[in-house]
């Protein structure tokens, strides 16, 4: 049985080398769970790291029994990291943060508070510890994605989100799907709330980000998603006796 069924909330954490981090995630983890909204568990994916973040993941997997991962043969990406997080969690709600601490966990709480309303729902980093060209990238991006989507998120680009499973694991996934998450649950119908959230400068390991992959890949991917939209199938059962 899947481990991730006995709790109500798995927060998944793609990690590629990260392991300056790995300890200090397991800190602020595990101060986190006991104060949760939820029932909730770690899911560390090992997105094929070349340094000591598996070894270390592994280490402190084995010093929590809520703390749980998996590794990918190879590195696949933010979004290949993401599917296979949310294809392995059986919780009622998965959320998502990145291993760089620019967000905190505890923030989760104030996500987990609309959840029961929403499908969706994502944090909008306030007073951000970012350079100043990094956050021009994101805002251009950001603009012209809610132009091409018309989702209405201001900061898609935050990496601090929670969702019903059953939603999640319906998004078709590819490349670079972690920026039209929102996009892809107003496919569904379904509802996203925005919350502010903390934001922190990073202290430790490298920014796996740069001028293609934050801002000339998405306007790409925009279009892709446009060209989904048309062709998304989204239906309704009205009857059915397979349960009978």
């Amino acid at each position: 049985m899947n481990k991730t069924a006995d709790y109500q909330f798995t927060i998944v954490i793609p990690v590629y080398n990260e392991e300056d981090n790995i300890y200090s995630l397991e800190e602020k983890l595990n101060h986190f769970l006991p104060s949760s909204k939820y029932s909730t568990c770690v899911l560390f994916v090992n997105d094929g790291s070349t340094d000591k973040s598996p070894e270390r993941i592994a280490e402190v997997c084995q010093r929590h029994k809520d703390f749980f991962y998996l590794s990918l043969k190879k590195n696949g990406g933010l979004s290949a990291a993401m599917k296979a997080g949310i294809d392995a969690t059986n919780s009622i709600y998965v959320g998502y943060m990145d291993a760089d601490l620019q967000t905190t966990p505890e923030d989760f709480n104030l996500l987990l508070n609309e959840i029961e309303e929403y499908e969706l729902v994502m944090g909008i980093r306030t007073n951000r510890k970012d350079s100043f060209f990094k956050k021009i990238q994101s805002k251009l991006a950001n603009g012209f994605r809610r132009m091409m989507t018309h989702d209405g998120v201001q900061d898609t680009g935050c990496p601090l989100k929670v969702m019903h499973t059953e939603n999640a694991k319906r998004i078709p996934f590819f490349t670079g799907i972690h920026r039209f998450l929102p996009a892809m649950i107003l496919l569904q119908e379904g509802k996203i709330k925005q919350v502010p959230v903390h934001h922190f400068p990073r202290t430790a390991g490298k920014s796996k980000y740069h001028l293609w992959n934050r801002l000339v890949a998405p306007f790409i991917d925009c279009f892709a998603y446009r060209w989904m939209k048309k062709r998304y199938i989204h239906y309704h059962i009205a009857s059915s006796n397979l349960s009978e």
